[in-house]
């Protein structure tokens, strides 16, 4: 058995976000390659007239799930959902739950926050920074924590193009801004949103830099780690190559591209386009618990989980991979032949989307309507075109990290360990 294996034996784990991309990736590896993990508890909120074992019983049933079925085919009795609501105070847990978790939690993930770029700041400080304070006032009180792992991003701090693995001054003092978007009504808030996050390109960096600094002023007598993965895309081979639940950010452009709706994008060729698999980001997210907790280190450690230092992949490398793959391997039901225009020039790419998307989508809705079908390609297109304007910032720019942090852990890791735990083998190959 692995170093890191051995330590998850017997130990009860908490995860929220479970049910989201990366949640559901952290939880299915920890039951494969921990299979003496005693309990994992995973915090979910009733949905659309779904309980929250309902959604736990849907998710499992999931192909991502099938190995660890085979391998071990009563995990899901490991897996405990608690019902909770991230928005709400106290995370909307019932008594008797936060009674169960205090006595017996001994590490906590915590994947959950909203992703999206465009979110109202009210909301995205309630579950990016205010869920994460509530949580870390939650785990303070848990009898036999051993580690606090914190999932940030890699884009927390994009307003500098060097960073290090260290936790940054905050644009603001969170308490007081969200004391103060308490009373507004939303209208203002939405108004004053771009002066707020000034040289950040959205709310979901900004939220992600004050709840890093949230983390740390809770970090006092706790074992904490913090995670910066860049983009984060499909497994690379754990528990199968290529599984995403979502098509948003790259991705989804990926798969736009491979049916030929997407023709143009915009982004400048030699920029680094940071991906990164979301099996390597797993992989890091465990060890960095199984080193947290043993080998407490005196400070807050951070970890950019990043490749463009390391093995740069650009974005002008894109248009070449994107349309080859899928002229190898092409999608069912596409819309036309694949095939894809990569600029830096904005009045070019606006040239190749009005005649390369917007015009075909008018000609085809205008199919539709003939044949009594209601149309759709122009909303199609639409979305498409506000997922690459939300992307461009990223796809226009590069940035340094600094992976001293990882390349220690890395040196940490057993043969066994190496073999089980990919990120290394992923960064460097």
């Amino acid at each position: 058995m692995s170093s890191i294996a051995a330590y998850y034996a017997g130990k009860n784990v908490l995860i929220t976000g479970a049910t989201g991309f990366m949640g559901k990736v952290l939880l299915e590896k920890l039951l494969r390659s921990c299979p003496e993990v005693k309990a994992i508890y995973i915090l979910v909120r009733p949905k659309a007239g779904q309980s929250t074992q309902e959604r736990t019983a849907d998710m499992i049933k999931c192909k991502l799930f099938d190995q660890v079925g085979e391998d071990c085919p009563d995990f899901e009795e490991k897996i405990i959902p608690v019902s909770a609501e991230l928005t709400q105070p106290h995370l909307a847990i019932s008594p008797d739950d936060a009674k169960r978790l205090l006595s017996c939690i001994n590490i906590v993930f915590h994947c959950a926050a909203t992703v999206r770029f465009d979110e109202p700041l009210k909301y995205a400080l309630q579950l990016n920074v205010m869920a994460t304070q509530q949580l870390l006032v939650l785990a303070r009180q848990m009898q036999y924590l051993e580690a606090f792992i914190h999932i940030s991003t890699a884009y927390a701090n994009c307003n500098r193009r060097y960073i290090e693995e260290i936790i940054y001054p905050p644009p603001v003092e969170p308490k007081k801004l969200i004391d103060s978007v308490e009373w507004m009504d939303e209208s203002i808030i939405q108004e004053i949103t771009p002066k707020l996050i000034g040289d950040r390109p959205n709310t979901y960096t900004y939220t992600k830099a004050l709840a890093e600094y949230v983390v740390q002023q809770e970090s006092s007598n706790m074992n904490i780690g913090i995670i910066r993965p860049s983009i984060v895309g499909a497994s690379w081979q754990e528990p199968f190559p290529g599984w995403i639940d979502n098509f948003n950010g790259p991705s989804g452009l990926f798969i736009a591209a491979g049916k030929g709706i997407l023709r143009t994008m915009r982004a400048t060729n030699d920029a680094v386009a940071d991906l990164i698999p979301v099996d390597v980001v797993v992989n890091l997210t465990l060890a960095a618990g199984w080193y947290t907790a043993v080998h407490r280190p005196k400070t807050t450690l951070v970890y950019n989980c990043t490749t463009g230092g390391i093995n740069p992949f650009h974005w002008g490398e894109i248009e070449y991979h994107v349309v080859s793959s899928f002229k190898r391997n092409p999608l069912e039901q596409a819309f036309r032949r694949p095939n894809a225009n990569i600029t830096s020039n904005y009045l070019i790419n606006q040239y190749w989307i009005t005649v390369s998307h917007k015009a075909p989508a008018l000609v085809y809705d205008f199919y539709l309507k003939l044949t009594g079908r209601k149309p759709r390609m122009m909303r199609i297109f639409n979305r498409l075109h506000k997922s690459m304007l939300l992307l461009e910032y990223f796809s226009s720019q590069s940035w340094e990290w600094t992976s001293d942090n990882v390349n220690m852990l890395m040196g940490q890791l057993s043969p066994e360990d190496r073999r089980v735990r990919t990120f290394h083998r992923a960064l460097l190959s």
